[in-house]
């Protein structure tokens, strides 16, 4: 059965995306250039641009992609817990480990805020971990857990820190110690929230 004109997009746009996502982990963003990325897929840059406006447009898409992944791998995490407050530090530990992931570590934390601002990098954290961090916290209020506190500012504080040490964790020269420093460093400050 022949393939409909979306299904040869979606796969085009698959195709391109995975590629670029191999390229950008493997190189950085500043050491790939558009005709390599339409080179290893087999199509022309013209196709490319049918997909995508520019270069930092695919960036976006696959910088996406991989927030999604890390915010489905915290997710997942958690909801393995049957306890809510073991379900939040699951989730957190999960999203530092996702940190030591070269992959996650180049296109995420390092090349992601620099390609497309501090601004957009955190609107494209919300939608994925930090919205996991807020409903996990949101939950605990409810079942007294934590405090009778404003969600947004313990959400934001403890995204901070942990955006934080995930960067390190990127640059880290020993990032399973340094994981497992950075979890026994966050489990204290996140029990001081506990009623």
């Amino acid at each position: 059965m022949p393939r409909t004109k979306q299904q040869q997009r979606e796969e085009t746009v698959q195709a391109l995306s995975a590629t670029a996502r191999r390229l950008f982990a493997a190189h950085g963003y500043g050491n790939v250039g558009l005709e390599t990325i339409a080179q290893a897929v087999g199509v022309s840059k013209g196709a490319l641009y049918h997909h995508f406006s520019s270069k930092a447009d695919l960036f976006r898409h696959v910088l996406a992609d991989v927030q999604h992944d890390v915010g489905e791998q915290v997710a997942r995490a958690a909801d393995a817990e049957t306890d809510p407050w073991q379900g939040l530090l699951a989730g957190c530990r999960a999203f530092l480990s996702a940190a030591t992931d070269p992959e996650v570590q180049r296109i995420m934390l390092v090349d992601g805020p620099a390609v497309i601002g501090w601004q957009d990098w955190r609107a494209l954290d919300k939608e994925s971990s930090a919205r996991h961090l807020a409903e996990a916290l949101t939950a605990l209020v409810t079942d007294g857990i934590i405090a009778d506190k404003p969600v947004e500012p313990m959400a934001r504080l403890l995204s901070g820190a942990m955006n934080e040490a995930a960067v390190w964790l990127a640059h880290s020269p020993d990032p399973a110690t340094d994981l497992a420093a950075t979890m026994a460093a966050l489990e204290p400050m996140i029990e001081s929230l506990r009623t």
